[in-house]
Formats: C-alpha cells, structure tokens, sequence
C-alpha cells in the first residue's frame, strides 16, 4: 500500500472508527440527490484525503459521505475526476482503493449520457450490461505484477444488475440495459462520430465510468453502473449540447433516478 492510499484510509478510519462500509457509490452529474438518502451521514471532503481529487465539475460535491442506506453501510464519493480534466485516467484510483481497503466489496457508479438509441430518450435510466473504451487509456499502465491483467468479461456484475432490474421492474422503471462507450472529451461528439459508435454496438456515450470500472475490478469489486440519460447523442435531435445543458436536463428525474439508485443499494449483496 503506498504512503497516498494508507494515510487517506486512515483519516477515514479516524473519522469513522465504526464504519464498516459493504458498498462504494460514486456519484456523477444528476446523481447527487442520492446524498439525501444517506442515514447517519458523516461528511469528509476530499480536501481533507491525501490522494483524493478536487473536484473540477459543476454538480460534484467533491466529499465522502459514510452511514447508512436502509440496513446497508455505504461509502458514497461525492464527485469524481474526469480523465479530460488534465489527462490523468489513474485519477480515482485512490479513493477507490482506499473504499476497498474500508471493506466495500461492491461499487456502483452513476454518470450522466447520451443516447445512440431512439427508445431511450431524455431521463431514461440504463444499467451497463458491458463498455467499449474508445481511447484505449488504462489506469493500470505503469503498474506492476500480474493482476494487472484483469480479465474485462462481465466486467458489469450479472448479479448486481439484476438485482437494479428487479428493484426498478417493481417500481414500474423502465431500466434499460446496453453498452457505453468511453470518450475521452471535454468536447462532445461529432454526428460522423455517432454514427460510427453505432456501428460499434454502442447504446450510449459518456466521459466516465470505464476507468473506474478498470480499477475496481483489478482490487477485486463487483460493479454495476447505471447512466442516466441526459440529451440525444449529436444529429439525433434538435438540442444544442452543453454541459449545463446536462445537469438541467438531469434535475429533472435526479429525484426519481436516486430513490431508485438508494432501493436498489438497499438490496445489494456484495
């Protein structure tokens, strides 16, 4: 363990002796409205973790809530950073790790997306059944021993998402399942680009979620992911993209997409 990973775990640990956390949640643009399921919630801002971003986005709290989702203890990251930030794809490798050293074994993450798929439209919810990293980046480059060739099959755990189906199916949400390719950004795509991701077997696009999955599953996590789609990828409608273009269309089922996500994290077995 390096000196970064073992001095954030343990202020976290000095935070919260007792917090026995099962399940890592990292909540991306739209997601945030899930803080307020958190029970017992002890705040700890990044700033306060050697290793752990500050967070660059608008809508990314940028802290660590630890407590309670109905019986299950949760250790929710606030925000993430993104690789097209400032290059870096290793840059949740930390916080990741130091949930796993705290004894999270199952992590869900959250982004925000657009849809390549016509039946899903604004403020549909997908689970990611697989992803295709399109930079080709790796958080593991650099690393040393074997276990840094981490087989990706199922890398999106079976179990977990059926789990979120169930949950979602008794809740009468549409949840659907597809695949989400990685890019890069900060810019969105060009409509050739679109077309082309199609092509590839693409359900939706996004600038998260692939790098993080990489690490949690080299530190032996079970993940599942659910992005909330927030636009039509480009030349599919008549919307101009932006960024604050995402996070209004997101506020707009962020209540109904975190009682789902709390339901769903309260019937996890990691």
């Amino acid at each position: 363990m390096s000196t970064v990973l073992r001095t954030a775990v343990e202020t976290l640990r000095d935070r919260a002796p007792r917090a026995k956390p099962q399940v890592a949640v990292v909540l991306g643009s739209g997601w945030g409205g899930l803080a307020a399921h958190v029970e017992d919630a002890l705040h700890v801002p990044y700033t306060e973790l050697d290793g752990f971003p500050h967070a660059g986005v608008a809508g990314h709290a940028g802290e660590v809530l630890l407590g309670r989702i109905g019986t299950r203890e949760v250790a929710v990251l606030c925000g993430r950073k993104h690789a097209y930030e400032d290059g870096d794809v290793k840059a949740m490798k930390v916080p990741l790790l130091a949930l796993r050293e705290l004894g999270c074994k199952a992590l869900v993450l959250t982004n925000a997306a657009g849809s390549l798929d016509a039946r899903m439209a604004p403020g549909s919810l997908m689970a990611l059944s697989d992803h295709i990293n399109l930079p080709q980046r790796s958080p593991l480059v650099g690393e040393s021993g074997p276990d840094r060739f981490v087989d990706m099959v199922d890398a999106y755990d079976r179990g977990l998402r059926e789990t979120a189906l169930a949950v979602a199916h008794r809740q009468g949400i549409e949840l659907h399942q597809g695949v989400y390719l990685w890019c890069l950004g900060p810019q969105f795509e060009t409509v050739a680009e679109i077309r082309m991701f199609k092509q590839f077997g693409a359900d939706a696009v996004g600038m998260s979620t692939v790098p993080e999955t990489i690490l949690a599953r080299r530190a032996g996590m079970k993940v599942l992911a659910i992005s909330l789609m927030t636009n039509m990828a480009a030349g599919m409608s008549e919307e101009n993209l932006s960024h604050a273009h995402t996070l209004e269309q997101a506020g707009r089922v962020t209540a109904t997409a975190s009682r789902l996500l709390a339901d769903i994290i309260k019937e996890i077995a990691p």
